[in-house]
């Protein structure tokens, strides 16, 4: 299934140093792993797209790594009526980045 986190940065440091670990799947449950973030410009939001088993995996998952430094929102995408295309400029892994 794929899975929506929405965070409100309340740290931008902090968010965006732990967030690493997040991008990297560093310590993710099996079977999941982030497709896609995409950070607003002034660093208060972030809108990430997981794959995983379920919600609650990365609902967990993201509140452990994040900490205080963000509010996490998490939710199952309805896949049937979702659509998707990769917006040019954007890379196309974290690995992509470096």
């Amino acid at each position: 299934m794929y899975v929506v986190a929405q965070h409100e940065i309340q740290d931008q440091e902090t968010a965006f140093e732990r967030g690493a670990r997040l991008q990297a799947g560093d310590g993710a449950p099996e079977g999941t792993r982030v497709l896609q973030f995409l950070p607003a410009t002034d660093g208060t939001k972030v809108t990430c797209l997981w794959e995983s088993g379920s919600v609650q995996e990365v609902q967990q998952y993201v509140d452990e790594v994040l900490g205080d430094s963000s509010i996490n929102h998490c939710y199952e995408v309805a896949a049937e009526p979702a659509f998707a295309e990769r917006p040019i400029g954007l890379a196309t892994s974290p690995l992509a980045l470096r």
